[in-house]
């Protein structure tokens, strides 16, 4: 199999156009016959073990989130294009976003010891009503601190967010959808 290319070794859009349509629900679809298995109308792309969607142009691999951001807008970040609501091989245009490095990976799951649904605040039944609050940025873990309740856990770390400069990233935060869905905020970031 090919390899991945890295980020500077794009596909041209030109290509990409000659060569996919797309569909409303994330598939890129062959304009073209290329082999028995690549025939005009099929949709293209092998979904991965790490549930990305892999499609080949011209002998190299690439991921199609990248293929479709490059169908849609023209060209691939230099950054990282980043599944909104974290389903790898929900290839939406509307689940894709443009992001860093940095804001891609905040972008992500609870930890196994995660207790509140909420990345960063957990507790331990001997603890009682006690969340733990934490946050992690460039490879740094900070003890925001010790909150009784879930609820002000949540502010706390949604205060810690904004402190540390996840602009940009509001909007995924799974402390600011509890807030926001717990009314705890009341206004919208400003980047939805």
């Amino acid at each position: 199999m090919a390899k991945i290319k890295e980020k500077r070794d794009h596909a041209s859009y030109e290509r990409v156009k000659e060569l996919f349509s797309y569909r409303d629900d994330g598939c890129l679809i062959w304009k073209v016959t290329r082999s028995n298995r690549k025939k005009a109308g099929s949709t293209a792309g092998t979904e991965r073990k790490n549930a990305y969607v892999l499609v080949g142009i011209d002998g190299v691999i690439y991921r199609a989130h990248r293929i479709i951001w490059l169908w849609h807008h023209g060209y691939i970040p230099e950054g990282e294009v980043d599944h909104i609501n974290r389903v790898k091989h929900d290839n939406r245009i509307e689940n894709l976003r443009e992001v860093s490095r940095q804001c891609n990976a905040r972008n992500t799951g609870n930890f196994s010891h995660n207790t509140s649904g909420v990345k960063g605040i957990y507790t331990h039944k001997s603890w009682g009503d006690v969340w733990r609050v934490e946050i992690h940025v460039n490879g740094k873990k900070y003890n925001i601190g010790n909150y009784k309740g879930v609820d002000e856990a949540v502010l706390a770390r949604l205060a810690a967010e904004q402190c540390l400069n996840w602009d940009g990233c509001d909007s995924s935060s799974p402390a600011y959808r509890y807030a926001l869905n717990n009314g705890l905020v009341k206004r919208r970031c400003r980047n939805e």
